[in-house]
């Protein structure tokens, strides 16, 4: 297990008012190799939120997407237009460690090709 610089790489978090959402989402961002991966939980999550003023209840379809901290930027813009909500959850957590296999795969998934 090889441990990462921090920030190096993030795991994003995103949650779909729809599966039909998540999936269009996901293979945007990966066409455009803004992720590497984007795992979808096929479940719905139940989420309860505050929202105006109010306790919410909906069921969502959550995102797993692996990225770097460079396509961040690039990555929450590509999210905010795609999404329905006017606040789409957009969370991103470090990851410290991983192997170095897929470490190397992540950061050449997202590295832009060169024409």
């Amino acid at each position: 297990m090889a441990k990462t610089r921090a920030g190096k790489y993030v795991v994003v978090l995103v949650t779909c008012g729809s599966r039909a959402e998540a999936q269009r989402i996901a293979r945007e961002i990966l066409s455009q190799r803004l992720a590497a991966c984007a795992n979808m939980l096929e479940i719905p999550v139940h989420s309860v939120y505050r929202w105006k003023g109010k306790v919410e209840n909906a069921r969502e379809f959550l995102l797993l997407i692996k990225t770097s901290a460079r396509r961040l930027p690039a990555l929450e813009a590509e999210v905010r237009r795609l999404h329905s909500y006017d606040v789409p959850e957009f969370i991103a957590l470090p990851i410290v460690a991983g192997s170095p296999a897929y470490l190397r795969w992540l950061r050449d998934c997202v590295t832009p090709e060169r024409r």
